[in-house]
């Protein structure tokens, strides 16, 4: 199945990605997650609501369980996290590269995949296993499964049609939920992962090559052909140390079904392949051919998402009608004045920058649609008020320094449901990129509002905003708030979504070479949490939104 770096989780089941701290990573699903949103600690530093006064440094961590990375000689690749799929204009980049690794089972498909891997050195790869498309049995199959009856390597074994439809939106860029097949008790679990796109996708499975439908989307066909002793010694070891099961039934399901297989549906498919691998992963000049091709074909598919293009697309242009600034009364310009003064302490920093969020969070909820209703007071008078037009409300903020409104939201919004969003900047290529996401289930009807402290160029609000709405959030659902703005930030959210709602406590006119607003607020993160922010960290907010 596709590599993870969590556990999925029940009730409030959340896409939960890992944080990451390499920009050299191959990208796997991430799922839902049982634990609260305290276990966010075990991924990104941990900053909390009502901080300590004395500074503190970040840190960073990893995930305890299934550690999301591909640990080579040379460096570290990390399956966790989500480059910058969408451009400034919020639509798809290219397709994805997809390669298709076919051969029987045991042959070295998913070792092939992982030196392909280390060899591209690409920052974002999607490993995709056919073995997670493993169809539902029925309580009959289920028993013949347990008694090594079953033929799990017989085409009609797969669910093609879910397989097809994944792969497709996977190349394109979609957000999709996986399967977790559980080959102990041969069932799927309850839980389904959640995969993003990548630069390259790599899907493997014994029958890669026997679909149609299935051929189309593969723009590389590798067949790694291995002799069946070897294969066959290889099954042996795995599946009694892997899947619990006994020799004399390995031995007897290999040869009524394996083997007979293989020479029927599998061998015969070779002559799809673009490049067949004798030996598999040992084959290095078979692998280097085809880490060459890839590379080409992404040199021709390269395309960057340009922060200069942010920076002169609306200059001169009117403010967006979506977009709502709060009344500057002489209490919110004198908040303001505290804020943004760099002589001010950390605590009356803390302080003040709480009154703003709680006044920008009252008046972003005037913005919500509301339905008339009756209600009887204690003295049995009818009473002509208002409800809220929908099904619920939910807070995501985008971390770190957007956590910070959570708290206001949380005071004005009774039991509501928050999610969080972790976006870094690539220093490499100056490109935004997902590293953290984790969302209440069931979202698609909800109101969102989405908190980031500061928004200068945009470029991470454009990706949480896609984030949204590749979990199916209505775009006029989205609500934006942000402390403050920068007229570029707003210009290109309003851009890229013209339905979604901007809503700040001011904004400001310019950005500088370093894409800081100015006069701006500083980092507002580290002026809040009391940190000092190490040379290869940059954050998506906090006047640092490249």
């Amino acid at each position: 199945m596709a590599t993870t770096s969590s556990e999925c989780k029940p009730d409030e089941q959340q896409t939960d990605e890992g944080m990451v701290t390499d920009r050299s990573m191959s990208r796997s699903d991430s799922g839902s997650g049982d634990d609260s949103l305290d276990s966010l600690s075990e991924h990104v530093p941990r900053c909390p609501l009502t901080p300590s006064l004395s500074p503190q440094k970040r840190t960073t961590s990893q995930s305890k369980t299934e550690p999301p990375l591909l640990r080579t000689n040379k460096r570290t690749i990390y399956t966790a996290g989500r480059p910058p799929w969408y451009n400034v204009t919020g639509t798809t980049f290219k397709e994805a590269f997809v390669i298709g690794l076919c051969g029987g089972s045991a042959s070295g498909k998913t070792t092939v995949a992982n030196k392909i891997i280390e060899a591209l050195d690409v920052p974002w790869v999607v490993l995709l296993s056919m073995d997670s498309f493993y169809k539902v049995l029925s309580k009959e199959e289920q028993e013949l499964a347990a008694k090594n009856e079953y033929n799990f390597d017989h085409p009609d074994a797969f669910d093609f049609e879910l397989l097809v439809n994944v792969l497709r939106k996977l190349k394109k860029g979609k957000s999709i939920k996986v399967p977790v097949y559980n080959f102990t008790s041969h069932s799927r679990r309850k839980e389904w992962k959640t995969v993003y796109g990548a630069n390259v996708v790599i899907f493997e499975g014994i029958l890669a090559f026997a679909n149609k439908e299935l051929l189309k989307l593969l723009d590389m066909k590798v067949f790694v052909d291995t002799d069946s002793d070897i294969r066959l010694i290889r099954r042996l070891k795995r599946d009694i140390s892997q899947r619990g099961r006994d020799i004399s039934g390995i031995i007897k399901q290999y040869n009524k079904f394996v083997k007979p297989a293989f020479e029927q549906y599998i061998e015969p498919t070779v002559q799809a392949a673009d490049i067949v691998v004798p030996r598999g992963g040992e084959n290095f000049v078979a692998l280097d051919l085809i880490v060459q091709h890839v590379h080409s074909q992404l040199e021709k598919r390269k395309l960057r998402w340009d922060i200069s293009a942010l920076a002169s697309a609306h200059q001169g242009q009117p403010l967006p009608k979506t977009l709502s600034v709060m009344e500057s009364t002489p209490q919110v310009r004198g908040m303001h004045t505290i804020i943004r003064n760099k002589e001010t302490n950390r605590d009356e920093f803390i302080f003040y920058s709480k009154r703003l969020m709680r006044l920008l969070i009252e008046h972003a909820l005037s913005f919500l649609p509301l339905k008339p209703v009756s209600v009887e007071t204690p003295q049995g008078g009818v009473y002509d008020g208002k409800r809220l037009s929908g099904k619920r409300i939910t807070g995501v903020s985008i971390l770190r320094a957007g956590e910070t409104m959570e708290q206001a939201l949380m005071a004005v919004c009774k039991d509501i449901r928050l999610g969080k969003i972790l976006i870094q900047t690539n220093h490499d290529t100056g490109e935004p990129e997902l590293h953290y996401l984790r969302l209440p289930k069931d979202i698609t009807e909800d109101y969102v509002i989405l908190m980031d402290s500061t928004v200068s160029t945009g470029a991470a609000a454009l990706m949480a905003v896609r984030v949204l709405l590749d979990h199916d959030v209505a775009e006029d659902k989205i609500f934006l708030l942000s402390l403050l703005m920068a007229e570029m930030g707003v210009h290109s959210v309003a851009y890229a979504f013209p339905k979604v709602r901007i809503i700040t406590t001011a904004v400001d006119k310019e950005v500088n070479d370093q894409f800081h607003i100015i006069p701006g607020i500083g980092n507002f993160g580290d002026r809040y949490f009391g940190t000092d922010a190490p040379s290869d960290w940059c954050e998506s907010d906090e006047g640092m939104d490249y």
